[in-house]
């Protein structure tokens, strides 16, 4: 068991959200329970995902992808407010981080894709947020399109969107979890095989074509599932609290 503010002082210091300029809050978004002992992570604060914390007997929900998103409808109506009373009456806090969650060299979404992966990280990719928060590297041994996309198939359980530019066994790659499609030009920049992210868009396609860099879109939520996870086993274990990762099946 901890304080929320014990807890939360310690995530300032762990994820340092104050060098990130986000499109959301990072930290504490919703205050309930002052003492966090049962503790559920997810990737989106979802109303399943909260029914399903609820279940459990949490009393705080850890996420990925919280509230308060910049541009949003400001007013607590629909699908905004029944999210939030249940969580208010349920006295749950809810904790969310998202670039610096996305960016964090062990326990980011970005390294534990590498380490599921097996990919080898060099450094990370300038002109992709400031800081950086996308990876290139390389593979322990070289794969071809077709192995490397069952590599994908098989390792996150779900079947990646391949746009291939070229035939050249893929060996140097750069990655950002998420809805980072836009980043493929400044992997190109440095000469990589492949660029690999979640998910895809329109120009996506031309641009890989154009700029003969082989894309993979492996699923927004499949690819953002590690980082979470990875976080709340690190505060379950430094802080003894009971903590479970609930997966809410999401095909994007």
């Amino acid at each position: 068991m901890v304080t929320r503010t014990e807890c939360l002082s310690y995530l300032e210091t762990l994820l340092e959200p104050n060098r990130f300029h986000d499109y959301c809050p990072n930290g504490l978004q919703i205050a309930g329970s002052e003492q966090i002992e049962n503790m559920v992570s997810g990737v989106t604060a979802s109303l399943d995902l909260i029914e399903a914390a609820l279940d459990f007997g949490a009393d705080t929900l850890l996420v990925h992808h919280g509230y308060f998103w910049r541009g949003e409808d400001p007013r607590v109506i629909g699908i905004k407010q029944r999210r939030l009373k249940q969580l208010l009456i349920n006295n749950v806090n809810l904790i969310a981080y998202h670039l610096p969650l996305d960016a964090h060299p062990t326990l980011g979404n970005n390294a534990q894709l590498s380490q599921l992966l097996g990919l080898e990280v060099d450094g990370r990719i300038v002109g992709t947020g400031d800081p950086a928060i996308a990876l290139c590297g390389c593979l322990a041994e070289p794969k071809s399109v077709p192995e490397f996309t069952d590599h994908l198939r098989q390792t996150l359980g779900r079947e990646p969107q391949v746009i291939q530019a070229h035939n050249r066994p893929i060996t140097t790659l750069g990655w950002c979890t998420g809805a980072a499609q836009g980043y493929i030009e400044h992997a190109a920049e440095l000469g990589l095989d492949a660029f690999l992210s979640g998910e895809i868009s329109e120009q996506t396609v031309h641009l890989a074509r154009e700029l003969g860099i082989n894309y993979f879109a492996a699923g927004h939520h499949a690819t953002e599932r590690y980082g979470v996870l990875a976080l709340g086993e690190h505060l379950a274990q430094r802080f003894d609290l009971n903590h479970q990762f609930i997966d809410i099946d999401n095909p994007v």
